[in-house]
């Protein structure tokens, strides 16, 4: 039976008509001191949805729809779960797993780790950490009340450098890292879901999962630009350590 209707969504509200609503273009001028790139990115936010949406629910960043329309999707992120945010800042997917578990109303547990650090959240318990650290699943596992996690999320990128196969490389880099990481946390049944970039070796990490998860696939939710070689991989049903 369906679970009752969240507030949240996917997609930016519509109006009245059913029609989404539309506004004219905000077009930016060069500015002294801004380069292109500048100005291209700053007319893209102030003209994506996305953004306003994110401003009129409260959330961070407008990544945090993307992670709404994977649980859209996917259902990982369950009332009462236990949920660890790999590379939190600046919080928008951990406000969303704080909503969508009840950790906000004392139920489930999320934490959010990150070497900078998180400015606080209702229902979050921030860690200060690095995860690639030896003792970050003792640490962690300990913040979720000694338990295991239901899922482990990463919306990590590196820093772009323009190259494209070298911030391919990165990105499927950390990803490859918090798979491993969400081996030794997750409990059987458990959810993985990180993001990845287009550019070859997407794949092997698919292939990999598989042998640990029952289902494993690529996904591009809503609110990912259509132009990005942005994609998440979602690994549902952990078989459990010693069990693939």
């Amino acid at each position: 039976m369906a679970g009752p209707r969240r507030p949240d969504r996917a997609k930016p509200r519509r109006n009245a008509s059913g029609r989404g609503a539309r506004k004219l273009k905000v077009r930016v001028k060069k500015a002294r001191g801004r380069t292109t790139s500048q100005v291209r990115w700053l007319q893209r936010q102030l003209n994506d949805p996305f953004v306003a949406e994110a401003k009129r629910c409260g959330y961070r960043s407008r990544a945090a729809f993307k992670l709404i329309g994977i649980d859209d999707e996917f259902h990982i992120l369950k009332p009462g779960g236990r949920i660890v945010d790999l590379g939190a800042t600046p919080g928008g997917w951990s406000q969303v797993a704080a909503r969508r578990t009840g950790a906000d109303k004392g139920q489930g547990r999320v934490v959010a780790v990150d070497v900078h650090g998180v400015e606080p959240i209702p229902g979050v318990v921030i860690l200060k950490k690095d995860f690639y650290d030896e003792d970050a699943p003792e640490v962690i596992m300990k913040a979720l009340g000694s338990a295991r996690a239901d899922a482990v999320l990463s919306d990590m990128a590196a820093h772009a450098t323009g190259h494209r196969q070298t911030d391919h490389l990165r990105v499927m880099g950390l990803a490859g890292a918090a798979a491993d990481f969400a081996r030794q946390v997750l409990a059987p049944g458990g959810a993985f879901v990180a993001k990845v970039l287009r550019g070859g070796t997407e794949n092997d990490l698919l292939n990999a999962l598989k042998r640990d998860f029952e289902k494993v696939r690529h996904f591009k939710p809503p609110a990912s630009r259509p132009d990005s070689a942005e994609l998440y991989v979602v690994a549902t049903g952990f078989r459990g350590a010693g069990e693939n």
